[in-house]
């Protein structure tokens, strides 16, 4: 995934609605109509918000004309998830070496398992 298609993703994220939206594609395709029913805004509004995620890659528009479901896609969110791990990754890693060294640093007898010097 390229950094543009990147930025696009986690902007087309960055809105509530639109998250909302994928929730909600997530459990199945749905038309329009059926998403714009779960808000009080006007369908134009929803249809835009379909929009930006279109753009993103994360929906696509069936193409039947009487129904014309609007599909989650799945695979633009894996490369999303696999950047975001790494960087978990790596803050959980240096978490873990601060834990190291404060445990050391709140034991003033490391090597004393005895006890007998404290």
């Amino acid at each position: 995934m390229t950094t543009d298609q990147l930025s696009r993703t986690f902007a087309a994220l960055a809105d509530p609605t639109r998250r909302d939206l994928v929730a909600r594609l997530s459990l199945g395709d749905a038309t329009l109509t059926e998403l714009a029913a779960r808000y009080t805004m006007s369908l134009q509004a929803v249809s835009k918000h379909l929009m930006v995620l279109e753009r993103a890659g994360l929906v696509s528009r069936g193409k039947n004309a009487q129904r014309k479901p609007v599909h989650l896609q799945p695979a633009v969110l894996e490369p999303v998830t696999d950047w975001l791990e790494t960087y978990r990754r790596r803050a959980e890693e240096r978490y873990q070496r601060l834990d190291e060294v404060l445990a050391e640093v709140s034991d003033p007898y490391p090597h004393d398992t005895t006890g007998e010097n404290r």
